[in-house]
């Protein structure tokens, strides 16, 4: 899939799913929105998997000195 922006991707996958939402169209046509679907859903993914790894958060050290580490997310 071509280079395509975050905001991009989101707003068709959400056209994709209104689309198959409404159930009009053929089973063919369906499957052939669906598995773009997918294929947006995971580059969406892969951007924010990249986002997250580039976000870092400020902290105090010890000495009260500011310091940057990496953001790691809290476990469910």
């Amino acid at each position: 899939m071509a280079e395509i922006r975050f905001e991009d991707a989101l707003k068709r996958l959400e056209e994709i799913v209104d689309t198959l939402e409404k159930g009009e169209l053929s089973l063919e046509k369906s499957l052939k929105i669906f598995e773009e679907g997918v294929k947006l859903s995971r580059v969406c993914n892969k951007m924010l998997d990249k986002a997250e790894k580039k976000v870092e958060m400020l902290m105090q050290n010890k000495n009260g000195e500011l310091e940057t580490r990496p953001f790691e997310p809290e476990e469910e």
